[in-house]
């Protein structure tokens, strides 16, 4: 199912947010203009990282350290093992829509 999840003037590059949609907690970042959306919940220990840093491709949790690659979802550096969820994202003028 494809949902608007934001409008590409909600995140600026360098910046990211989370966002409750359909039951999904997702992040939304922006990365030198490409937009990318995975997983919002930290596969470590539930923490959202939203609330974390984003630098470049990568978003540290706030909780333990954990840093995950926002366009693949995966774990660059633990505890985290598991990666995130990823969603498919599609841009329609100013609206951000993800399969989820």
């Amino acid at each position: 199912m494809e949902i608007i999840i934001a409008a590409t003037t909600d995140v600026k590059p360098g910046e990211m947010i989370g966002i409750e949609k359909e039951g999904k907690s997702i992040l939304l970042a922006n990365v030198a203009g490409t937009y990318y959306a995975i997983g919002n919940v930290c596969t470590h220990m539930g923490c959202s990282l939203s609330d974390g840093t984003l630098d470049g491709d990568a978003v540290e949790c706030p909780c333990h350290g954990s840093i995950f690659n926002v366009k693949t979802g995966g774990v660059n550096k633990g505890p985290a093992r598991d990666p995130e969820p990823t969603f498919a994202l599609r841009i329609d003028g100013d609206k951000i829509l993800a399969t989820i």
